[in-house]
């Protein structure tokens, strides 16, 4: 099979892409490209006129010293639009080859598609459904394909892992009367707001990206399950938000009333977010084709979320900065040692403030291009990031936060006493008691 010439090549390329953007709606871009295919035929109603017999001989690689005899007997396929793409008269026995189409999702536009040509002049039929067929299986890249489904697997494993941690981490918050204070409030709320994420997420990948009929379709579902994710995304963010500008009050300004700041938190965390989506949507659905395939693909409305994204991140490392001085200037008042131990704890406080203010994802806008040797470890390393947040989050301020680890020994004291020890008992001072919504502890 012989490949069509680069000029030919560019030339359908760029038509094909230029009306795209031209013709928004689908319908319309059909229409132009049959239009276009078929205007010879209208114009030559008797069928192709020798020379152009000669060119689609030549195209199909048949030798030059056989094109009198082709003209001859005139025995060729005619030119058809198969909805996607444009056939030239192809001689009889023949094989014709186009690229395929970049406006189809999943196509590879640098494969080729083909259609076979019969020694009758006849397009082949499919014998299913008896009618002429072109075959577009080599337009998918299966390896391409597999990676994706590798990717999506990972995403939705890291999100289930993230789930049953949350949900744990939910569940011990919420049962001890010790827990019960302004910090771990916001953690409650952080904790359902990437929780919902996590649920909606596996959704997500499970029922949009991993059935193309859905995203054909562009169900109403669909989209509103797009607008809620990113209405997460940005309440995820804006609680982070949060923690970072409580822990920087307290360390601070000290003397804050906690009521007061949990209204204005639940209004940053929760309200604020559904403004910033209710824009966002109404603006990208301003664009036919911004809401194709589910509000999939890159949007022009995206600046509406990257922005806040982008505030919530910068405010997020000035308040770490700030923290991380304020920690060092108060450990080297007090500490025998203060170099070492502020440097320390300085390190370690920094390290447990990332993946709750999801500093992290300020490296992932870093992305190779498409076809880069680099963006398959790219998607893998975004993959785990990503959807193990919730995870990291709830084993660094649950499983390991000492209030935690407090009220959890006191109760199994009292249920397994030969087994674990009350915490009051190891101490010579009377143990620790929880901390309180004034502490610095992390």
């Amino acid at each position: 099979m012989d490949e069509r010439p680069d000029s030919d090549i560019a030339a359908s390329s760029d038509s094909i892409q230029y009306d795209r953007l031209k013709y928004a709606d689908p319908e319309a871009l059909m229409r132009h490209l049959y239009y276009a295919c078929m205007r010879n035929v209208t114009s030559n109603s008797g069928g192709s006129s020798a020379g152009q017999v000669a060119a689609a001989a030549l195209k199909s690689g048949v030798n030059p010293r056989n094109i009198r005899q082709v003209q001859q007997t005139q025995l060729f396929c005619p030119r058809r639009f198969d909805g996607w793409t444009c056939w030239e008269p192809q001689p009889a026995g023949s094989v014709a080859q186009n690229y395929c189409p970049n406006f189809v999702l999943g196509f590879d536009a640098n494969r080729l598609a083909y259609r076979i040509c019969h020694a009758n002049g006849s397009w082949f039929t499919h014998p299913d459904s008896g009618r002429e067929w072109s075959n577009y299986t080599n337009c998918i890249d299966v390896d391409d394909m597999k990676f994706r489904r590798l990717v999506n697997d990972l995403y939705i494993g890291g999100y289930t892992i993230s789930l049953v941690t949350l949900i744990a981490s939910l569940c011990i918050f919420v049962s001890f009367r010790t827990l019960k204070c302004t910090r771990i409030r916001i953690h409650i709320n952080l904790f359902i707001s990437l929780a919902l994420s996590c649920i909606f997420w596996i959704v997500w990948y499970k029922f949009v990206v991993e059935d193309p009929d859905v995203t054909n379709m562009n169900g109403n579902w669909c989209i509103a399950l797009h607008i809620l994710l990113h209405y997460l995304m940005l309440v995820n963010y804006f609680w982070m938000f949060c923690e970072g500008l409580h822990l920087h009050l307290v360390l601070v300004i000290v003397f804050i009333k906690d009521a007061i700041a949990l209204r204005w938190f639940f209004t940053i965390g929760w309200i604020i977010p559904v403004a910033i989506i209710s824009i966002y949507a109404y603006i990208r659905n301003k664009y036919s084709l911004d809401t194709e395939h589910c509000w999939m693909n890159e949007s022009h409305a995206m600046w509406l979320l990257t922005i806040p994204v982008c505030f919530s991140l910068v405010a997020s490392l000035v308040f770490l900065i700030n923290v991380v001085r304020v920690l060092l200037t108060k450990l080297n008042s007090t500490s025998p040692n203060p170099a070492p131990l502020g440097l320390r704890k300085a390190t370690r406080a920094t390290l447990i403030l990332i993946p709750l203010f999801g500093l992290q994802h300020i490296l992932l806008p870093l992305r190779p291009d498409k076809g880069c040797a680099l963006e398959p470890y790219y998607q893998v390393v975004s993959a785990v990031l990503i959807s193990l947040q919730g995870a990291c989050v709830s084993c660094l301020f649950c499983f390991a936060n000492h209030d935690v680890i407090f009220a959890i020994q006191c109760q199994l004291s009292r249920f397994f006493p030969q087994l674990v020890r009350h915490p009051f008992r190891e101490s010579y001072n009377g143990g620790q008691p929880a901390t309180q919504s004034r502490d610095m502890v992390v």
